[in-house]
């Protein structure tokens, strides 16, 4: 393993289909919805992996930034996944490339920066080839929709 190569491990013990897991000294829990066979006394894991990529994205466009040289702010997240749950639930073949995996996921952002519309342009491409979570996403043939609005910096976003 090279020096650039950071681990990141978790690990889960559970019954039914509710887990709790632990990454490092961070404890977080999923469960499902009743139809998919849990209590939902936690978010499904669906929840947590449009959550990670909305926080991923901010991750790395905090760091994009700072290669750009432009300030970023508050942010606001609207992602959505649209999952057919046949695959899921009933057990159908699906599409070929993607199995039960969401059909669609759409990313609106909205970030309080400096930039100038060019090195906004740029903030947000670079955020997407650099992202491994958006990546998991584009690579997986989903249809990706990947909006990102500027806002003045000590705008309310």
């Amino acid at each position: 393993m090279t020096s650039t190569v950071v681990p990141f491990e978790v690990h889960a013990e559970g019954s039914g289909v509710a887990q709790t897991l632990t990454a490092g000294r961070h404890v977080f829990h999923t469960d499902a919805y009743p139809a998919f066979g849990g209590a939902d006394t936690a978010p499904s894991p669906l929840f947590y992996a449009l959550g990670a990529l909305s926080s991923c994205n901010q991750v790395t466009a905090s760091l994009v930034a700072k290669d750009l040289g432009i300030t970023l702010g508050n942010w606001t997240f609207e992602v959505r996944g649209d999952l057919d749950t046949r695959v899921l639930v009933g057990g159908a073949e699906g599409h070929p490339d993607r199995g039960a995996n969401f059909d669609r996921v759409e990313v609106r952002a909205t970030v309080e920066t400096d930039a100038t519309e060019e090195q906004f342009a740029q903030l947000v491409s670079e955020t997407e080839r650099r992202c491994p979570v958006t990546q998991l996403f584009l690579r997986s043939g989903l249809d990706y929709s990947n909006q990102w609005t500027r806002s003045p910096l000590g705008a309310a976003v």
